[in-house]
């Protein structure tokens, strides 16, 4: 891999994190904060749950590019509150 796709990977992450973080910030969805708080009282640190939660949200935006659709909030919710399982694992 490229130094270039490093730098974007590392970008994207970010962003992901930044997203996740505001989305814990404003109460919206409350999903967020319900499944943050779940992980914390099992053992998951805050940077490994940020982790998780930006996956799945990089799982949705992936699968809404690909399907050239609307965010679909219902299932995000669902795959954030079936954490720490993620998206097609199962």
């Amino acid at each position: 891999m490229s130094e270039q796709d490093d730098n974007d990977e590392a970008f994207a992450e970010a962003t992901l994190i930044q997203a996740i973080e505001n989305q814990l910030e404003t109460g919206e969805p409350p999903a967020a904060k319900a499944v943050y708080n779940k992980l914390t009282l099992v053992g998951y640190e805050r940077e490994e749950i940020l982790e998780l939660m930006a996956l799945v949200l990089a799982y949705e935006i992936d699968a809404m590019l690909d399907a050239d659709r609307p965010f679909d909030g219902i299932w995000y919710e669902q795959a954030l509150r079936a954490l720490p399982q993620l998206p097609g694992e199962e």
